[in-house]
């Protein structure tokens, strides 16, 4: 579970977060959306402790991103905004990697990167170098690299850009599957279609404030709208006018 109590952040004289308070939810999936510069990606980096709030708390399982970040860090799987692939190391080398520093190892870490090589379709370049990748290659290696070693919290950014059209409806099933064991997803994305087919709640970020939250059908009937992409350009530009 994710718990998002008045977290606030500012970057000389532009606040990136104001405030925002949420939470995602074990056996939930929780879709994170807002307008370019709405502070999504500021919130997704102080939750998987990469960065500091100036105030307010995150905690991930009951445990603070800022004075318990390796217990935090045991409890998630991140697909961050940036790629950080080595370009040297392979595909197969890159989700090893990640599952050995999380201390798997062994024919238990071999066959849970197969699996997952098999659900994203990524054994036809398995054992290339990453150097070379296309986007939507070096996106399913991130995800692997996410699941491997089973977390119970995943935060991903824009987990299906640059992926096809069979590709995004794989992650999709794969996220489900996540959440229907229990655990705690957390997504971005702008793809509004998307975040109507996958999210259980969302949360509408906007100038750095969360704007609005709820589900699907809840956030439709507050606003009066019929459709997910009607409601988000209502509650952003109600506040942007503000």
């Amino acid at each position: 579970m994710i718990d998002v109590q008045g977290l606030r952040k500012t970057f000389k004289t532009v606040t990136a977060l104001d405030g925002i308070e949420f939470e995602a939810r074990d056996g939930e999936i929780t879709g994170l959306i807002g307008p370019n510069g709405a502070g999504k990606t500021t919130a997704l980096r102080i939750l998987y402790t990469v960065m500091r709030p100036d105030s307010g708390i995150a905690r991930i399982d009951g445990f603070d991103t800022v004075t318990q970040r390796q217990e935090v860090q045991r409890r998630i799987g991140v697909l961050p905004d940036t790629r950080g692939m080595y370009p040297r190391l392979t595909a197969r080398e890159h989700v090893r990697y990640y599952g050995r520093l999380h201390g798997m190892g062994g024919k238990a870490l071999e066959n849970r990167v197969d699996e997952l090589f098999a659900m994203l379709g990524v054994d036809d370049f398995a054992d290339r170098r990453a150097k070379g990748f296309s986007k939507g290659q070096t996106r399913k290696v991130g995800i692997a690299r996410a699941l491997v070693h089973e977390p119970q919290n995943l935060l991903l950014d824009e987990p299906t850009n640059g992926l096809d059209v069979g590709s995004s409806r794989a992650v999709h099933q794969l996220i489900r599957d996540w959440r229907d064991q229990g655990r705690c997803v957390l997504f971005c994305s702008h793809i509004m279609q998307e975040v109507a087919a996958i999210s259980d709640r969302i949360v509408v970020l906007s100038l750095g404030r969360v704007v609005a939250q709820g589900t699907v059908d809840e956030l439709l009937r507050q606003t009066g709208e019929t459709d997910l992409e009607n409601m988000f350009l209502a509650v952003t530009q109600r506040t942007e006018s503000w």
